[in-house]
């Protein structure tokens, strides 16, 4: 039986001429093409808009929506808001997939349709990604970048529409790409990153180094892990195992500070109780016994939630 793959990218992008060449070139050499492609110019100062005009009148689907000049990159919820100033000129129940995308990565010809593919074969998959690889400045190295199995890329978060309604879309704050995987698992669908030939992609640009460095980064991330309710002893764990990871020290350093300094100032949660208690009790059970059975076991019990959720047939 053959099934629908009409999906839609919408990309969030400031002054991104130096990568965006090849991302678009990638995303022009997929074997199963976008239905539309909407890139949503945040107020570029460089040659975003030049670049985004002659990669136009070559590619059918791609259509932009240009935002007024903020005066600073966006990070955090001003990247979901200019997220949402393109996915609000969609009507999303012509599509069966959405895609968050960044314009600084490089992607595998089947990238998409192997993401399809995934879902094709599991109904409950609500969220997905590959696995990103970056560039090490010190060595030259390809090398891995920190993605948990359990957590779809936020630089290419690949949704199911009707898992990505179901979520309530993005939450406008910093942890917007842990809340979405993380309220997947409570609803009972589930939410993965893969890799493999089809599904390893370039980022061009290390995670946390968009604005103002990778210290500030940590300290945002630090930041994000509070607001999403994040149990500090589990912080304290993920911190450690991270220490030789790039970049090495500080970045785990950076991690706890953000941290300390949000619950120092009281700075205010995520609203959502029943979430942060399923959360908790899920970072518990992951010290207790490691990430993948405590993920596993997660999956396998919310099931029943998933199944009670799906309308009648």
């Amino acid at each position: 039986m053959s099934m629908s793959r009409r999906y839609v990218l919408i990309a969030p992008c400031r002054d991104e001429a130096k990568f965006m060449r090849r991302t678009l070139d990638s995303v022009a050499a997929q074997t199963v093409p976008p239905t539309s492609f909407i890139v949503v110019d945040d107020g570029s100062t460089d040659e975003t808009p030049a670049i985004l005009e002659e990669y136009a009148k070559r590619m059918p689907y791609l259509r932009v929506v240009r935002r007024v000049d903020r005066g600073v990159r966006a990070v955090g919820p001003g990247v979901i808001e200019a997220f949402y100033a393109g996915y609000e000129t969609l009507d999303i129940e012509q599509f069966d997939y959405v895609c968050k995308l960044d314009l600084d990565l490089e992607l595998p010809p089947r990238y998409f349709e192997a993401l399809m593919e995934r879902m094709e074969a599991e109904p409950r998959l609500g969220s997905a990604s590959g696995k990103p690889y970056f560039t090490n400045p010190s060595t030259g190295n390809l090398v891995p970048e920190v993605c948990s199995d359990e957590m779809s890329a936020g630089m290419t978060k690949f949704y199911r529409v009707s898992c990505f309604r179901d979520i309530g879309g993005f939450v406008r704050q910093v942890m917007w790409d842990g809340i979405d995987c993380h309220r997947c698992r409570l609803l009972g669908w589930l939410a993965e990153s893969i890799d493999g030939p089809d599904l390893r992609f370039l980022h061009l640009r290390p995670q946390g180094s968009s604005h103002k460095g990778i210290w500030t980064g940590r300290l945002r991330a630090g930041f994000g892990q509070y607001f999403m309710g994040t149990a500090p002893e589990y912080l304290l764990a993920v911190a450690a195992s991270r220490v030789f990871q790039h970049p090495v020290v500080s970045g785990s350093v950076g991690l706890l500070y953000g941290y300390a300094r949000s619950a120092a100032r009281r700075v205010p949660r995520y609203g959502d109780e029943e979430f942060r208690r399923f959360l908790r009790d899920y970072q518990r059970s992951c010290l207790l016994l490691g990430k993948r059975e405590a993920t596993r076991r997660v999956n396998a019990r919310q099931a029943a939630v998933w199944r009670q959720r799906r309308p009648a047939s």
